[in-house]
């Protein structure tokens, strides 16, 4: 009976032959179907989500400063009770909500929160204490 014996380098080089052929492409065009994005469309519309989101995220951001700048300044105002008015920011609309002493109280938060940079609009939801 004869042996037959392999070297370890031509089972190496089979071996590398093997995965060569399984990684090579075929020739043969293929179609798309219209409704398929492709990769630059994909990574477009990836783009898209990211910037839509960055700005979303940075609208939030602002707001939320915005907000802590109107509280802060409602605070800063002497005579005003500002602890029983709340702070609402959306879009640079600031809405202020709560209840206050009187009509004059009402006037003065609305001017404060009014005067603060990066408000463009103030919402009143203010009452008045009877």
């Amino acid at each position: 009976m004869k042996r037959l014996t392999i070297s370890i380098p031509a089972i190496a080089v089979a071996a590398a032959f093997s995965l060569a052929a399984c990684d090579q492409k075929s020739n043969t065009a293929v179609s798309r179907p219209a409704d398929t994005p492709t990769p630059s469309t994909a990574t477009s519309d990836a783009s898209a989500k990211v910037a839509a989101a960055t700005d979303k995220v940075a609208t939030a951001v602002d707001d939320s400063a915005l907000t802590a700048k109107v509280k802060a300044a409602l605070l800063a105002e002497p005579g005003l009770s500002s602890l029983q008015i709340s702070v609402d920011t959306k879009n640079a609309t600031v809405t202020l909500s709560g209840a206050v002493d009187n009509s004059a109280s009402r006037d003065r938060a609305k001017q404060v929160a009014l005067s603060v940079a990066g408000v463009t609009t103030v919402v009143d939801q203010l009452t008045v204490k009877s």
